[in-house]
């Protein structure tokens, strides 16, 4: 079975350690507790992780945020990955920091990169791990917030988030999208 689990971020130094890039960050952890590197390849830099007789594409696409779907149905199409073997790791505003939420479908929330991704597939019944950044941030300065970069006190909580998001990615695979929100949406 394949599953390609899509991280969405910017290309740039100087977007790294932005909040807007939570997924990059997710898979780059993977990567590294796996000791696997990405490679640069069409739309993307991609890997290989395997779990349990499972396959996870690791996708960080370099199409920038708002045309992130040229990646994700690039590799979907290139690896023969079904729809519902698809999950794509997002930031999220409208949930506080750290609050992780697991979705088999929906709309994009204003989110550029989920807005794409359902434009270019023409569906939105994909799974999605929202991962929350807050809304800390004063009326229109919205941009401004989701590039800037952690607090002190996010980045010292990051780790143990972002060690749940692999948790739920392995999870995903093993016994899919249902099960796992039932058991991690559940979780504080």
């Amino acid at each position: 079975m394949k599953y390609l689990i899509a991280g969405l971020g910017n290309i740039g130094s100087e977007y790294k350690n932005t909040r807007h890039n939570i997924g990059f960050q997710i898979l780059d952890a993977l990567a590294g507790a796996s000791n696997i590197s990405f490679s640069d390849k069409r739309y993307g830099f991609v890997t290989e992780y395997k779990f349990k007789a499972r396959t996870f594409i690791l996708l960080r696409p370099t199409t920038f945020m708002n045309l992130s779907g040229r990646a994700v149905n690039y590799w979907l199409q290139k690896e023969k990955i079904p729809i519902e073997n698809l999950l794509v790791l997002v930031d999220d505003i409208a949930l506080p920091f750290g609050t992780i939420r697991v979705r088999a479908k929906g709309s994009d929330g204003g989110h550029n990169g989920l807005s794409n991704i359902n434009q270019i597939l023409g569906r939105n019944d994909y799974a999605r791990l929202r991962f929350g950044i807050g809304d800390n941030f004063h009326k229109g300065f919205q941009v401004d917030y989701v590039l800037s970069d952690w607090s002190r006190e996010e980045e010292k909580e990051l780790p143990a988030k972002i060690d749940v998001c692999i948790e739920i990615i392995k999870s995903f695979g093993a016994i899919g999208t249902e099960r796992t929100m039932n058991f991690f949406n559940k979780r504080k």
